[in-house]
């Protein structure tokens, strides 16, 4: 085991050092960042919570694939990160299967109840009512089971009961909290007791809250995640955790029923195929918003020396925040579910479409939102969430973001099952709807039907170089997803920085508004130079929580980002 450990140290050593210094030209060893990943050999996990990352990595251990892992990964995070992992949300699923050198998405994204309707969710002034946000009228129908069946069926190895046996264990016998999870509990009090359920599995008798390092066990969750690993995803879809579903939605007024769940299927798609300075990036398509918006805003940016302007400097982040303005204000316009809406996503991630959307980016200064109009990429079309990041010992690669929506979700727990339920419905674009219907207009791509996908930002990419997956990486954070990982793939391409060191740069985020966010404690003198080039800039949370692998030379390379107290990278 020594042995193994001093060739690893020496394989990092090798790459991450530059070559006048591997070559012993100096004295003394010093290292180019203070930033380093954790190395492997044999594979790497890495999750925001570090039981779920060692859950992963003990299923490459006993012989599971990157598949394998990742969703015994995703079933212990339903107990283990109870804010954002789920099985009563949704997300998607990027594979790289190294047998067929194939990538595929699977997007289990939520689908809106049968009986939803437009009226549900605005009030009689257009405005966004909060029965779309919080409570039981909040959940669209789950989808990650369903995906997790479906990904095991055409990739899994090890059977299905046992992957979802360790989550099972961590429910029964409960986890000891952290100092973190016992904050999260109490800033989500509120939310979390819009159920009787909710507030009997997460806060005790008395109502008063778990401290640091006591012990919250889940019995309810686990008699569902049993009846899921005997019956797969029919144990959730039907018989008992469906019945108890729907019974509970119906004595609240929710919108799901046994027929909404019986009738959900998981999609698996295409990805979207991008590349950036000749690298090709493989990302989740529509129903997700973020790929598109990702590959749009890459395209616009390689028509700027990032590098030459330098990492942080004023300048780089500066036509950065432009392209994000403009990506951002296309992204609705552009985009919607397939299953429903024909939309010019072709057109939105082509070069052609980037370059004329790149010319209103003036290098010296920002330009206000009022004259950053919607483009139109027909013209150029062709005929709370959390991530984790897999990879295995034969080349297999998954990288997986799903979501409760906010943290907690809904806030609404199903009554005998332990089952966190979403709030997805205030993500279709109700507000604009009623606008148009108002109007006479054309009602928006992301209008709510029943049995549609509302759009997402989760984005799971993967990076390849010379035809081999290099970066595995996503994020949540809500509408910071996508720029976040713009700026990780920008740090380890542009500007060569190492796994760890790209994900510990402080991050903006620029939206299709005026104001620019930094995170806190932003160089004090950027800001100044951001500012003086007309970019009004607020700070007050930082952005995301990016769990990447680089693998490179042999290497795997891991790193968790530590803006989220808990998240680990695990060699197995």
């Amino acid at each position: 085991m020594l042995f193994r450990r001093s060739i690893t140290a020496a394989l990092a050593l090798a790459l991450a050092l530059p070559a006048p210094l591997a070559a012993q030209s100096r004295h003394l060893l010093e290292y180019p960042s203070v930033h380093s990943p954790v190395v492997g050999t044999r594979g790497m996990v890495v999750s925001q919570n570090a039981i779920a990352s060692e859950v992963g990595a003990q299923i490459l251990r006993d012989g599971g694939n990157a598949v394998d892992a990742a969703i015994a990964i995703g079933f212990a995070l339903s107990v283990t990160l109870p804010r954002a992992g789920n099985i009563g949300g949704d997300g998607y699923m990027n594979v790289y299967d190294a047998a067929s050198g194939e990538v595929r998405v699977i997007d289990f994204r939520s689908v809106a109840p049968r009986a939803a309707t437009p009226a549900m969710f605005v009030d009689n002034q257009g405005k966004e009512r909060r029965v779309a946000s919080y409570g039981y009228m909040a959940p669209a129908v789950p989808g990650t089971v369903a995906g997790f069946d479906y990904a095991h069926r055409k990739w899994g190895k090890l059977s299905w009961d046992k992957l979802v046996a360790p989550a099972i264990a961590l429910a029964a016998n409960g986890v000891k909290l952290s100092a973190d999870e016992a904050f999260v509990f109490s800033w989500g009090k509120e939310r979390l007791s819009k159920s009787e359920a909710g507030k009997t599995a997460f806060y005790k008798a008395d109502g008063s809250l778990y401290a640091k390092d006591e012990v919250m066990k889940r019995p309810a969750l686990a008699w569902t995640l049993g009846e899921i690993a005997k019956h797969g995803a029919d144990g959730f879809y039907k018989g008992e955790v469906a019945r108890r579903i729907a019974a509970d939605m119906k004595a609240h007024g929710g919108l799901i029923t046994m027929e909404d769940l019986a009738a959900y299927r998981p999609e698996e798609r295409a990805p979207l195929v991008g590349s950036y300075r000749g690298y090709t990036i493989y990302t989740a398509p529509p129903s997700s918003a973020g790929g598109a918006t990702l590959l749009n805003i890459l395209n616009q940016l390689e028509h700027f020396d990032l590098k030459a302007m330098g990492a942080g400097s004023a300048r780089s982040l500066h036509v950065m925040a432009e392209a994000m303005k403009l990506g951002y204000v296309d992204r609705y316009r552009a985009l919607g579910d397939p299953g429903f809406v024909t939309a010019p996503v072709g057109g939105f991630v082509s070069k052609a479409y980037a370059a004329e959307r790149a010319k209103l980016i003036d290098p010296a200064k920002a330009r206000p939102m009022a004259e950053m109009l919607p483009g139109d990429p027909l013209k150029y079309e062709s005929p709370s969430t959390t991530h984790f990041s897999v990879a295995d010992k034969d080349g297999n690669v998954v990288s997986t973001t799903f979501t409760l929506g906010s943290d907690f979700g809904s806030g609404v727990m199903i009554e005998g099952t332990g089952i966190l339920l979403n709030n997805e419905m205030n993500n279709f674009s109700h507000e604009q709807a009623w606008e148009a219907q108002r109007t006479g207009a054309p009602p928006p791509l992301n209008a709510m039907a029943p049995g549609k996908r509302m759009l997402s930002t989760q984005m799971p990419t993967i990076v390849m170089k010379d035809g081999k997956p290099w970066l595995v990486t996503g994020t949540p954070g809500g509408s910071t997803i996508i720029t976040s990982v713009v700026q990780v793939i920008v740090n380890v391409i542009d500007h060569g920085m190492n796994i760890a060191e790209a994900t510990h740069q402080p991050r903006i985020y620029q939206g299709a508004v005026d104001t620019l966010r930094v995170e806190p404690n932003f160089n004090p003198d950027t800001v100044a130079a951001l500012k003086a080039m007309g970019h009004p800039i607020t700070s007050d949370e930082t952005m995301g929580s990016e769990q990447s692998i680089m693998i490179d030379k042999g290497l795997f390379l891991g790193a968790a980002d530590p803006r989220r107290p808990g998240a680990l990278a695990v060699e197995p």
